[in-house]
């Protein structure tokens, strides 16, 4: 929350915003936080018209504007497909491994090589993750990973082989049984 009234803070005093919209703003952001950490919100048309039946006007667009502000990221989620998070509510600490190599374990389809780099395949929507967890676990072979919406771009650092690349990825992306 401190880091939320911090950015506010610099960005009033950034802009040439009256004092008293500023507080309809902060007003509009607190309530956008409490129902997203209080509710499974899966898009925006969802939100906004939570945000409506609470006596906000909103448009789409400011909507959008406000969600970027806040940092306000999606993962995957077993009854609404993806859902939106508050960015401090998904730190490590409450990520538990098995959870997300379960998720990865499901959006996984496919790796293939060509030369110091990897390119992974996945179901729609759950790139981002895969390579979140990749980047997370800090693989010295790994200089980088690029997330898409299915494909994920991985380079290997110099002097790497396939091999040893092949064997990290793999510690990363768990088998699954089904297939």
């Amino acid at each position: 929350m401190y880091i939320f009234a911090y950015y506010l803070h610099i960005y009033a005093s950034t802009t040439a915003i009256p004092p008293f919209l500023i507080m309809n703003r902060t007003k509009r952001l607190l309530e956008i936080r409490n129902l997203i950490k209080n509710n499974k919100i899966s898009n925006q048309d969802e939100l906004l018209k939570k945000l409506i039946t609470n006596g906000f006007n909103y448009t789409q667009a400011t909507l959008s504007r406000d969600l970027k502000f806040l940092k306000i990221g999606k993962i995957a989620d077993e009854e609404k497909g993806h859902i939106y998070v508050l960015p401090d509510d998904y730190t490590d600490e409450q990520l538990k491994d098995d959870e997300i190599k379960e998720a990865v374990s499901r959006g996984f389809l496919s790796l293939d090589y060509s030369g110091n780099m990897a390119v992974i395949k996945t179901l729609p929507g759950f790139a981002s993750g895969i390579a979140y967890r990749i980047d997370r676990m800090k693989l010295f072979e790994v200089l980088g990973t690029i997330a898409g919406d299915d494909t994920i771009l991985i380079i290997a650092r110099d002097g790497i082989s396939r091999q040893d690349l092949h064997r990290v990825l793999t510690s990363a992306i768990p088998a699954d049984e089904n297939r």
